[in-house]
């Protein structure tokens, strides 16, 4: 069983702040993950190949393929904020410039 310490390290670690309340909460429930991963080692692996998931997915994908759009002023009147010729779209990446 992990102790208090032990729960506050992984906290720390985690980059999580918890409360004494929530280490001795915490506890049990790490220790239980830590056995559960015990008795997977017991298992025998040998000639088992390493995969990234449980299941086999592969994504259908199709080639992408250019068009003109016919009308370029009325799918431009369709958008929220165009900006001139172009579509406004919101900043995903912060830049440290101006």
């Amino acid at each position: 069983m992990l102790d208090s310490a032990q729960v506050r390290k992984i906290a720390h670690l985690a980059r999580l702040e918890i409360t004494p309340a929530e280490e001795a909460q915490f506890a049990p429930q790490l220790s239980g993950i830590l056995d559960y991963f015990e008795q997977l080692g017991e298992l025998d692996t040998e000639g088992v190949e390493p995969m990234t998931r449980a299941i086999e997915l592969s994504n259908i994908t199709r080639a992408d393929q250019r068009a003109d759009y016919p009308d370029r002023q009325a799918l431009l009147d369709q958008a929220p904020e165009p900006e001139g010729d172009f579509f406004r779209v919101p900043r995903i990446l912060a830049s440290d410039e101006g």
